[in-house]
């Protein structure tokens, strides 16, 4: 396996003649590969969208589409051991994929940060929730252990965490898992950054807690705002908070567009699938749910064509070359879909079969 790190952006990325976005984010043929011993992982590969200031994107798909290393290369936390890093990540005007290591380093925790999702392995267990949020004031503002220390007492306090200056000098296990949680957020959000990442944030917290997570997350963007990507497998969470949903399925893009697009009018079969799916509490329970049949490709052998192929049910209708060509994300006003259905088809698929069962 090689040891150094192959990043590369496109033509002109790092400044040297790219145009840059009008977006806040703007991610750009986004590609991140792991050569293992078994093959190469193309865990994202060739993923763009963009993200403006006090807006909210959701990425959604189930375990090993891609979406954690996406937020985790958007970070630059890949540069590392042979990873393949390549494309373009702008952030407010600055291109982030070609920049040096210290550069990125001296963003990430500043401009950009990460509500990781298991928060008891993020945080270090041998030193106090209120060190680990002190260090990471201060690493970015020169002030005093005692101001920095005042200034978690206030994030913790701000983020419902009670008696905050108690709990301050409390260890992450002392913690419950909404607390941990919100603990997290204040750690993620002491330098006021103007990206926010958040990973599975309400993944294993029951449902009172889920919900106070995600206000708490919107009350906070409100503040600061932030622009947020939230990253998870849960429809019922993007649908709270999410403005743009992006679908993706092995690694790549394959429905884009906004929240009410998504969910009103979705037109890849793989987006069918998540809706089908979900549980429903706005209307009567008649059947079971639907889940999608198969199981997620393989991110070293990837099938050929639509990597959906082998599980849509509409593989091949009318001659489509589904098994041959890879669909690309056709854009439109509002909405992108990776699909050889031809559009009124799809569209008359969705009116027809699928909305009147979800």
């Amino acid at each position: 396996m090689a040891t150094d790190v192959l990043v590369s952006g496109q033509p002109g990325s790092g400044g040297s003649g790219a145009t840059p976005p009008r977006a806040f984010l703007d991610v750009r043929d986004l590609r991140i590969h792991f050569p293992t011993d078994d093959g190469l992982v193309k865990a994202v590969d060739g993923l763009s969208f963009s993200l403006d200031r006090g807006k909210t994107l959701g990425i959604v798909g189930e375990s090993g589409s891609g979406k954690s290393v996406t937020s985790l290369g958007i970070l630059g936390l890949h540069r590392l051991g042979g990873t393949r890093v390549s494309g373009e990540v702008w952030l407010d005007g600055e291109e982030l994929i070609g920049a040096s290591a210290e550069r990125v380093r001296s963003l990430r925790g500043q401009r950009m940060a990460m509500i990781f999702q298991d928060p008891l392995t993020a945080m270090h267990p041998y030193f106090t929730v209120g060190a680990q949020i002190v260090e990471a004031y201060r690493v970015h503002n020169k002030v005093s252990k005692k101001a920095a220390r005042q200034h978690a007492i206030d994030m913790l306090g701000r983020v419902g965490i009670p008696q905050p200056a108690r709990r301050v000098d409390d260890y992450p296990h002392q913690f419950s898992g909404g607390m941990r949680q919100r603990a997290m957020i204040a750690m993620a959000l002491v330098n006021n950054p103007e990206l926010l990442i958040a990973d599975e944030p309400t993944t294993a917290l029951d449902v009172t807690v889920q919900a106070q997570i995600l206000d708490l997350i919107r009350d906070l963007q409100e503040e600061f705002q932030s622009a947020v990507i939230m990253i998870t497998h849960d429809l019922g969470v993007v649908a709270e908070l999410a403005d743009d949903i992006l679908v993706m399925y092995g690694g790549k893009s394959v429905e884009y567009g906004t929240a009410e697009t998504i969910f009103r009018r979705p037109e890849h079969p793989y987006a069918w699938g998540l809706l089908g799916s979900m549980p429903r509490v706005d209307r009567e329970v008649r059947d079971r749910l639907i889940p999608v049949k198969g199981t997620p490709p393989s991110l070293i052998n990837l099938p050929s064509g639509c990597s959906f192929h082998p599980r849509c049910p509409y593989v091949g209708l009318d001659g489509i070359p589904c098994r041959t060509e890879i669909p690309t994300l056709a854009e439109g006003s509002d909405h992108g879909v990776a699909c050889h259905i031809p559009p009124a088809k799809r569209q008359r698929i969705f009116s027809e079969d699928i909305a009147p069962a979800l």
